[in-house]
């Protein structure tokens, strides 16, 4: 019998420790599709709100932190002297180690612009400027580092600097430094040396990080370029499909114009893709096939203004998506799509969502609104269902991608960062 209830405590001890076992080691997560399969989330916060577990003053920025084996990865930035990769304890939010190097320099909408990855004994980290590091998480010091843009060929910065978040896949490391000379480059992710290039890419230089679809069950390595100008006139700009382990250009779509394009393509099953964009881009949806001859096919599903996004990937969940545009030119904020375009809601300016993460768990959307407010959402295409609301961070421009591991939500302000009790094991 004491056997039994050994054996019984022991299965029950594991289910709890899977519950809130994952990390959140890259940019959305660990399929960087802003998804997680943690369990026990709260659906219901007391008045005061869910509990904050800790503070730490960061500088301002944009770049979202990131959780592997208890720490916390933040790229910070100080603009008079350079980048500062910093390491907090998930459970106090003590500064463990910092690395940081000399890159100084200023832009439009200044701070740090991108999200580490870590992996095994290392993090990478890429800065506005283009500097590329592999740094041991054991050492705190780098192993190898290069500059995607003065290693290619780049001139004069994009407007608001590079914007690129490592990509991980097997052995590479894979990011798109969109110059005359190279649109993509993956790196042996341990040793720093260059195992392919793509040719320059149709398009201007954006701020989208390469991602991973899914076509004919192999995976294609998906990079959006921008257009020349702005709004609907903007011109020259496209979607490309690449062969991941050799940089081979697979496949091209030219019917797409985002003057700025921020968010990646997002798998929709099935080999479709959806391509989002802010200044009056809207959506795109398409359909990549593999023929029989070897060669790709691509087919445009449908396009539509009525559903964009301008800083965050759509989350998609049972075949709705879910996305926050509010643009320049529209304050749709938080909208609900079908995969086949239809347009189920929207909340508009009530209540306002403008640029701010999401993380969808448990059936769950936690959201902030890019501004002060954090939300749980039950994601239902019959209407917007919030389930709890509380105001947590100090105002503007809250347009950090979040990060959620062992129950616990990481949130950047432009002053702190946060950790938030969200799951019933942490509060």
């Amino acid at each position: 019998m004491k056997s039994k209830l050994k054996l019984i405590t022991l299965i029950v001890a594991l289910s709890v420790a899977c519950a809130f076992a994952a990390d959140w080691p890259g940019y959305y997560g660990p399929k960087r599709d802003s998804s997680s399969t943690e369990k026990g989330i709260l659906r219901s916060w007391p008045k005061e709100g869910p509990k904050v577990l800790w503070t730490a003053p960061v500088g301002i920025g944009y770049g979202g932190p990131v959780v592997s084996g208890g720490k916390v990865y933040l790229l910070d930035r100080d603009d008079k002297v350079g980048d500062n990769l910093r390491v907090f304890d998930l459970s106090n939010g003590k500064e463990l180690w910092n690395f940081a190097y000399d890159a100084a320099g200023s832009v439009d909408h200044p701070g740090s612009r991108s999200t580490p990855a870590v992996d095994g004994a290392n993090v990478y980290i890429c800065g506005q400027q283009g500097d590329l590091y592999c740094i041991n998480t054991g050492t705190h010091k780098p192993v190898w580092n290069k500059n995607i843009w003065k290693d290619f060929g780049g001139g004069s910065l994009p407007r608001w600097a590079l914007t690129q978040n490592p990509l991980i896949y097997g052995n590479l490391l894979i990011v798109a430094p969109q110059t005359s000379q190279a649109g993509v480059v993956a790196y042996d992710k341990l040793t720093g040396e260059l195992k392919w290039k793509s040719p320059a890419l149709s398009g201007a230089a954006g701020y989208v990080s390469p991602s991973i679809v899914k076509v004919g069950g192999n995976d294609n390595l998906v990079m959006i370029m921008a257009g020349q100008g702005f709004g609907r006139s903007a011109s020259g700009g496209s979607v490309n499909g690449l062969d991941p382990l050799s940089g081979k250009v697979l496949w091209t779509y030219g019917n797409w114009q985002c003057g700025v394009p921020v968010p990646h393509a997002v798998d929709a099953g099935e080999g479709r893709v959806l391509i989002t964009g802010g200044y009056s881009a809207g959506a795109a949806m398409i359909k990549v096939e593999k023929k029989s001859d070897g060669s790709y096919g691509v087919a445009e599903l449908f396009k539509t203004i009525n559903f964009g996004s301008h800083t965050q990937p759509p989350i998609l969940y049972k075949d709705n998506f879910y996305a926050q545009y509010t643009i320049n030119e529209r304050s749709d904020g938080l909208v609900c799509m079908s995969m086949d375009g239809q347009i189920k809601w929207k909340t508009g300016d009530n209540p306002a969502f403008n640029k701010g993460g999401a993380i969808l768990v448990d059936n769950l959307l936690l959201a902030t609104d890019g501004n002060k407010m954090l939300y749980v959402i039950d994601p239902d295409p019959s209407g917007f269902k919030p389930l709890a609301t509380a105001e947590l961070l100090e105002s503007g421009q809250n347009w950090a991608p979040l990060a959620l591991a062992d129950g616990k939500l990481l949130i950047r302000d432009q002053k702190n960062l946060k950790c938030i009790a969200v799951g019933q094991q942490t509060r």
